[in-house]
C-alpha cells in the first residue's frame, strides 16, 4: 500500500487572454498551493479499479479524476493489476481549489509508485495534463505562473508564508458557465502578473495582497453576491486581503498571523450552510 497527499490550491491571479483554436481559453495565473488536502491510499489488486471516499455527491466511478488518473496510468504503462483506492476527503469539492486535480495528481503518483513506474515528473505532468489542465500544478505545487490552458508552468519566487481562511458559500458555480459568461460580459479589471512576480520576488506580503486580481469575480459576483458578501466579512475582520479562488464559490483571506487568522474564521461561526477552514500556504509537492 501507498499514501499520498493532494494538496488544494488558490489563485493569486487570474487573467483571461482569449480563446485559444482548441476550444480552450488562453488563461495567465499565478497558483499558489496549500497544506489544505486530501490523502489517498492505494493497495494492489488483482482486478480492476477501485474507489471508495467518504464524501456524499462524489462520484466513485469513471467519472472521478482519481478514478481517472489510476485507469490512465494502468492503460499507458500496460499493467496488468488493477487498484483499490481509498480517499479521505477534506478540500471542499466543486470549491475553485483544484480538489479533484489534487486527488488526480495523487493518483498518479501512487500508482507509479505502487506498481514501480519509473515515471519523470516530466511525463505525470503530460498524462495529467490529458485529463485536466490543473492537474499538472497539483502534481508540482508551489507558487507558480500557469499559462496555455493552465498547463504550462513556471516556477516563481515562494509567497511569503500566510495563513489561509477559506470560506465556501452553499452554492454551485459551473466553469464552463463563468468562462462563457465572462466572454459575454467581460472584466473591466486584469490582472498584473509581473508586479506580481516582482513582489513575490521582494517577498513583499502587502504588495502581494495588493495585487490579488480575478478576472472571473465580476461574472461570479454579478450572479452571486453572496461572494461579496464573504469577502466584506473577512476585510472587516482584518485579512490583509480576500478574493475568490479560481470560478468560485471559494473565498480565502490571507493574513500574517495565526491569531488574525483565527479571528477571520470565527467571524463565519453563525453564518448557515458555509465550510470554512484554516490553512496555510505551502511549498512544492516532494
Amino acid at each position: 500500500m501507498v499514501t499520498v497527499e493532494g494538496y488544494g490550491k488558490i489563485n493569486l491571479t487570474l487573467d483571461i487572454l482569449g480563446m485559444r483554436s482548441d476550444g480552450f481559453h488562453e488563461v495567465a495565473m499565478v497558483m499558489q498551493s496549500l497544506a489544505l488536502s486530501d490523502t489517498l491510499h492505494m493497495e494492489r489488486t488483482a482486478g480492476k479499479i477501485s474507489l471508495v471516499h467518504d464524501r456524499e455527491g462524489l462520484e466513485s466511478d469513471e467519472r472521478n479524476l482519481a478514478w481517472r488518473a489510476a485507469a490512465l496510468v494502468k492503460e499507458r504503462y500496460g499493467i496488468k493489476g488493477g487498484a483499490k483506492i481509498r480517499l479521505k476527503k477534506r478540500i471542499p469539492i466543486a470549491a475553485g481549489l483544484a480538489g479533484g486535480s489534487a486527488d488526480a495528481a495523487a493518483a498518479l503518483r501512487a500508482m507509479t509508485r505502487l506498481y514501480e513506474i519509473d515515471a519523470t515528473e516530466e511525463e505525470l505532468c503530460a498524462l495529467g495534463a490529458e485529463l485536466g489542465s490543473d492537474i499538472p500544478f497539483s502534481l508540482m505545487g508551489g507558487t507558480m505562473l500557469a499559462t496555455g490552458r493552465g498547463e504550462l508552468l513556471r516556477s516563481l519566487p515562494a509567497v511569503p508564508h500566510f495563513y489561509v481562511v477559506l470560506a465556501k458559500p452553499p452554492i454551485s458555480i459551473s466553469t464552463p458557465w463563468a468562462y462563457r459568461t465572462y466572454d459575454e460580459k467581460g472584466t473591466d479589471r486584469h490582472p498584473d502578473n509581473a508586479a506580481m512576480e516582482a513582489a513575490l520576488q521582494a517577498k513583499d506580503p502587502r504588495a502581494i495582497a495588493r495585487l490579488l486580481c480575478n478576472a472571473l469575480e465580476r461574472v461570479s459576483i454579478g450572479e452571486h453576491p453572496v461572494i461579496q458578501g464573504y469577502k466584506d466579512r473577512m476585510l472587516g475582520a482584518g485579512a490583509l486581503a480576500a478574493m475568490m479562488s479560481g470560478s468560485g464559490p471559494t473565498v480565502f483571506a490571507l493574513s500574517e498571523t495565526r491569531e488574525q487568522a483565527e479571528k477571520i474564521r470565527d467571524a463565519f461561526a453563525d453564518t448557515r450552510g458555509a465550510e470554512v477552514y484554516l490553512t496555510e500556504t505551502r511549498g512544492p509537492v516532494q
